[in-house]
């Protein structure tokens, strides 16, 4: 596992930076926040080629398992992916729910990422 650090407007991001699946259960997102803790932010982006299909089909509880680690210890992140390719409306509605709240963000590119974690909230 590769983490890059960016800095935009002044907030440290973390970039997960792999070729494999890198989450896949409950373990990887805390060893994936410690490396990040290390680093000074709570702040990352993630890509949708670095998690586990699974996640993707709420019915295994992958993606609730994993996003609750990361909102208990006060982690923001954003996945990048094409999302749209998924049909399930459990999801569809999982991701508008989760992108209104602003702390796990589903987006489509990376410069979306950014702009995500980098805002300030008022």
């Amino acid at each position: 596992m590769k983490i890059n650090t960016l800095e935009v407007d002044g907030v440290v991001i973390a970039e997960l930076v792999s070729d494999g699946i890198e989450l896949s259960k409950e373990q990887d997102a805390v060893d994936l926040m410690g490396s990040c803790y290390n680093l000074k932010t709570q702040k990352i982006i993630i890509y949708e080629k670095n998690i586990d299909p699974s996640f993707f089909d709420l019915k295994t509880r992958v993606a609730g398992a994993i996003l609750q680690k990361f909102v208990q210890y006060g982690f923001s992140i954003a996945i990048v992916g094409d999302f749209s390719k998924f049909t399930s409306n459990a999801l569809k509605d999982f991701i508008y729910e989760s992108n209104k709240l602003g702390v796990i963000n589903f987006v489509s590119s990376v410069d979306e990422a950014k702009n995500k974690l980098s805002a300030k909230k008022s």
